[in-house]
């Protein structure tokens, strides 16, 4: 019986292939632009400006299903790159060692000093990002074949980041897989507050800054999120660490994982993925771009992240053969060279900053908001959201009202291409 991806929110197939229907060569990037398409014979795509005072809404769907099922239906093997990577428990293990003797090592030493700063920028910042991104795979149910060996390995990933957040990422984090870009669900998305008071060179320079703040207050003031054993668990053993290492190490070791956290997610050059991965770059729709330069090997192939978000069970070690499986879709899309300068041009491009992100109403504000479409919109608008049309609205005032409680823990532990898959077995 093939396959209905319609019971996941995809279509069944997909237009054809750009490189497959055309040979026109690619045009000359012009210097202007700040990412490449690695596809040789495709046309120059429909570019436009962004409204800077407001984000770009969609009434198409999110494009990561459709291109799921696609590849799916085209290249059923890519299932068999589904699964744990046994790999990952052991990087954690020593990155976690190599912060609790770096910070021995720092106990007696001025957190004010030079040598302290140059370490927790250089060691610190890296050894903490590796981290974040260990708990973003781990996340995933990539570590371990169960799903409570995964939460009790990001716990101990998050020891020496110093502040207790893995648990509460998890589940903001799938939702954001699962509703990428719907306003006030997927948190990834910055708020109307700080496209208003960030826009500014000086304000993008700050954001840019202290990311790691905004992505750790944010979440809590747009989506609660319902307390489980599993917080409890986090924070407890999160406190205890640190407690410890102040009795037995000193405050000054704390203060090492301190700031090796707020230069990981500051102006540090793993850092400039949190922008590069959704962010709207040259003019175009979209939503999530790739980087497959040599940072990824810091960063457990994040970089990847078209993949990644296609195929969430696919663990860092095979997204690049993910990526060459199935080159029709990926090689088409633009992609970043640069995580350092994503920081850059974001700060001072003037087409670049906060607004510059796709976002489109969660599912319970979509009948408010059609109702308040003039009358020749509305044909449109249903048309968009029926057909996922490449149809774009631009809305200014209009903002999510979804308050209800995030999903069902035990759904939140599983990938979105996991439970695709499931589905389509059952259909």
């Amino acid at each position: 019986m093939s396959t209905d991806f319609s019971l996941f929110g995809g279509a069944e197939s997909l237009p054809p292939v750009p490189a497959a229907a055309t040979e026109q060569q690619l045009k000359p990037t012009s210097s202007r632009y700040r990412t490449v398409v690695h596809s040789k014979t495709l046309p120059e795509p429909k570019r436009a400006r962004l409204d800077p005072t407001d984000f770009l809404w969609l009434m198409s769907e999110e494009p990561h299903r459709s291109r799921r099922a696609a590849i799916l239906k085209s290249h059923p093997e890519v299932t068999k790159l589904m699964g744990h990577e046994p790999l990952t428990k052991y990087i954690v293990l020593f990155v976690v060692t190599l912060q609790v003797v770096a910070a021995y090592l720092l106990r007696n030493t001025s957190p004010k000093s030079f040598w302290f700063v140059l370490v927790a920028y250089v060691v610190g910042g890296t050894a903490n990002h590796n981290l974040f991104l260990a708990i973003h795979e781990i996340t995933h149910n990539l570590a371990f074949k169960g799903i409570d060996p995964n939460k009790y390995l990001s716990m101990f990933a998050n020891l020496p980041i110093g502040i207790p957040y893995a648990q509460t990422f998890k589940r903001y984090h799938i939702e954001h897989h699962k509703q990428l870009g719907e306003d006030g669900v997927d948190t990834d998305l910055p708020t109307r507050l700080e496209l208003a008071i960030l826009q500014s060179v000086a304000g993008k320079a700050f954001f840019c800054t202290f990311q790691i703040l905004f992505y750790a207050l944010r979440p809590g003031l747009v989506r609660s999120q319902a307390f489980t054993r599993w917080h409890a668990q986090n924070i407890f053993l999160q406190l205890a660490f640190d407690y410890a290492i102040v009795k037995f190490v000193g405050g000054r070791a704390l203060a090492y994982f301190i700031m090796s956290s707020f230069f990981a997610g500051s102006l540090h050059p793993c850092a400039g993925h949190f922008i590069a991965e959704h962010y709207l770059w040259d003019g175009l729709e979209q939503e999530t771009y790739s980087y497959y330069g040599p940072l990824n090997i810091l960063t457990y192939n994040v970089g990847y992240h078209n993949e990644h978000h296609d195929f969430p069970s696919v663990p860092w070690t095979r997204l690049p053969a993910l990526r060459a499986i199935a080159p029709e879709y990926y090689d088409t899309l633009s992609s970043h060279l640069s995580w350092p300068m994503v920081i850059f041009h974001f700060i001072f491009d003037d087409a670049a900053g906060l607004h510059a992100r796709a976002k489109r109403l969660a599912k319970g504000s979509l009948a408010s908001f059609a109702n308040r479409l003039p009358s020749d919109l509305k044909a449109g608008a249903s048309s968009a959201s029926l057909h996922g049309s490449e149809t774009s609205v631009y809305s200014r005032g209009v903002s999510g009202t979804e308050t209800d409680n995030l999903s069902s823990e035990e759904e939140s532990d599983r990938s979105v291409d996991e439970l695709d898959v499931r589905r389509s077995k059952t259909s």
